[in-house]
């Protein structure tokens, strides 16, 4: 019989089209789920029966706990080369060898830009007024040639991310614990001295740190009563970097003029949250959502799958 294998989160439906699965269609079974799981009791249930899981970059946490249920799961293949989702440990003790893919810092880069012009031009208002047949030119947008862009976190994703910056003629400036003064000059911006100095002088923060200890809830309350009452804030990176209730205070009560985020504390965002509120810019978690990426995804899913059916496993994890 044919091993069984999921496929998580496919809520497009492409997960089987995206790459050509025939290298392994004779050896696996594949089973797409479109929805996303809330909570592990169901997850362990919809996954008894699989060898092998593929799970998108860290939207599907895989803890000690899910693994002592999962006893016939042996390969998890996940996007990306890092998972913090994924305990590792838990993972080989119970047998299960987790492997990952290449993946692309561009796609991230492109979308926290739409979200910053987005804010900028105001563009969902003025795109619903012009589809409903509401006012013409119902706001005044913000210029971004001249005005500051602070980057926090100047890897992969924000140093790309303040490169543009500079072409719109912004003066970018970077933070982040480790960001030396010889780093930040490599990549053409000004090393802030701190954070609070950057976001205080910031007319744009955008947010691109890793997360781990020293960086979770490192935008809270007090950050955000730092920033200027026309600043944007943009999350296109991890969502427990942000106190997420300072941050709907602050908007609800408009001591900033906006935020534009890709990622929340809760996956999908249940209908009634209440950082559904109008000024946010949010988007369904798209950051790596783009053709050649699900393209090479799937296709380096497939080469894993080959690869630990034949004995040798590649790009493994951990």
């Amino acid at each position: 019989m044919p091993l069984r294998c999921a496929l998580l989160n496919d809520h497009q439906g492409v997960a089987t089209t995206a790459a050509d699965w025939s290298p392994v269609l004779d050896r696996v079974e594949l089973t797409s789920f479109p929805d996303h799981f809330g909570t592990e009791d169901e997850l362990a249930a919809a996954l008894a029966d699989f060898d092998i899981v593929v799970t998108l970059r860290e939207r599907v946490p895989f803890p000690a706990s899910l693994f002592a249920r999962l006893p016939r799961l042996r390969l998890l293949v996940a996007s990306g080369m890092r998972n913090s989702a994924i305990d590792l440990a838990a993972a080989r003790a119970h047998g299960v060898t987790v492997c990952g893919t290449a993946s692309y810092s561009t796609p991230p880069v492109e979308l926290t830009w739409a979200l910053i012009l987005g804010l900028a031009r105001n563009l969902v208002a003025e795109n619903t007024a012009l589809r409903t047949g509401g006012p013409w030119q119902s706001t005044v947008g913000a210029d971004l040639h001249g005005r500051r862009l602070g980057v926090v976190g100047l890897g992969r994703i924000g140093s790309q991310v303040a490169r543009i910056g500079a072409a719109f003629g912004m003066e970018v400036a970077a933070w982040s614990p480790n960001l030396t003064e010889e780093r930040a000059a490599e990549h053409g911006v000004r090393l802030a001295p701190g954070l609070p100095e950057l976001l205080a002088d910031s007319d744009v923060v955008t947010l691109h740190l890793k997360l781990g200890e020293r960086s979770r809830g490192i935008i809270g309350a007090r950050e955000l009563a730092l920033l200027k009452p026309t600043a944007y804030l943009v999350n296109t990176s991890r969502a427990a970097l942000v106190d997420h209730d300072a941050l709907l205070a602050a908007l609800n009560e408009g001591r900033i003029a906006g935020a534009g985020l890709d990622v929340f504390p809760t996956e999908p965002l249940p209908a009634d949250d209440p950082v559904r509120t109008p000024r946010l810019l949010a988007t369904p978690h798209l950051g790596y959502v783009t053709e050649r990426t699900y393209a090479t995804y799937y296709r380096e899913a497939v080469e894993d799958i080959a690869a630990h059916l034949d004995g040798t496993p590649v790009r493994v994890l951990g």
